[in-house]
């Protein structure tokens, strides 16, 4: 994913003058490219990325485009206060582009995981919160967020993605895409797990498979029509259950109404990691894989057979 947001980054900057581009330290041989091209419209603020987010705002507020840059953690939960006050108190679009989240760096460790940053940063006003499933849907949204009004929230994965398109997809900030039609059940997916989604969809049959890559605004429209449809919908997300796209389609459901339909919530568990290594170590650790999810849906579905 990174790669491909350095590459369309620089693609956009080509059209767009007032673009610029913050980092904290990271990416440095990644936008050499961008550096080379435009050296006065990239910033190293070093590793002080509360500085960088002030400096991205003081930017802003001066009619600039500009997008921060560096891993998850430090792009977010390093710089919360900076976020809240400097950006979203003040309506500023500025794009946070956290790099490497869930356990994309999960050799490295607790510093490096990032499974609490949608719940921060959805539940801040005027925050926008997007979460791409593969590579072609960087491209998509960075071209849409580029343009969104408010501040945005762009949660990347790091590198060797599956494409799970074949192209570049249409896709409106706001609006769920399906991707695979079904009519039995169906998995709202957010970020990098997407390739999973559609690896368990393709073991259950008949399961409808969706990119929800914006978490914040939640797509209601389509949250509506699968609730008249499915009597078992499943959000997957490499994300804590508190306070992720679950439980954003949670609060959703609550506040709209009682329902028949059965929310069943797949992400990771609410505790640290410790026994570290490779994102796939990790996932089979937690029970994130095709095969648990298979189980996971099989077993909801006997429940509300035996229910009904």
């Amino acid at each position: 994913m990174r790669n491909a947001f350095a590459d369309e980054i620089l693609k956009i900057a080509r059209t767009k003058p007032e673009l610029v581009l913050v980092t904290a330290d990271i990416g440095n041989r990644l936008f050499d490219s961008f550096k080379a091209e435009f050296p006065d419209r990239f910033l190293n603020c070093g590793v002080a990325e509360a500085n960088m987010t002030g400096v991205a705002a003081g930017m802003a507020s001066q009619g600039l485009k500009a997008l921060t840059y560096t891993i998850t953690p430090f792009a977010t939960t390093r710089c919360l206060e900076q976020i809240r006050v400097d950006l979203c108190y003040h309506n500023l679009p500025v794009i946070v582009c956290g790099v490497g989240s869930g356990y994309s760096y999960g050799a490295l460790g607790a510093t490096h995981h990032a499974c609490e940053d949608i719940s921060l940063l959805r539940s801040l006003p005027n925050m926008a919160v997007v979460c791409p499933g593969d590579p072609l849907e960087v491209r998509a949204l960075l071209r849409a967020a580029v343009e969104w009004p408010t501040p945005l929230y762009l949660r990347l994965g790091k590198k060797g993605e599956p494409e799970v398109h074949d192209g570049v997809p249409a896709l409106t900030i706001g609006r769920a895409m399906v991707l695979k039609p079904g009519s039995e059940c169906c998995i709202l997916s957010t970020g990098s797990t997407l390739p999973l989604a559609i690896e368990a969809a393709g073991r259950i049959g008949n399961c409808e498979v969706v990119s929800f890559h914006t978490v914040k605004p939640l797509d209601e429209d389509y949250l509506t029509h699968a609730l008249q449809r499915f009597p078992l919908v499943v959000t997957l997300e490499e994300h804590s259950l508190i306070g992720g796209l679950g439980s954003a389609v949670a609060e959703w459901m609550v506040d709209r109404g009682p329902c028949a339909t059965r929310l069943l919530r797949v992400g990771s568990p609410d505790r640290f990691i410790k026994k570290c290594g490779e994102t796939e170590y990790i996932h089979e650790q937690i029970g994130l894989t095709a095969q648990s999810i298979v189980e996971r849906v099989q077993e909801a579905r006997r429940a509300l057979d035996r229910k009904g």
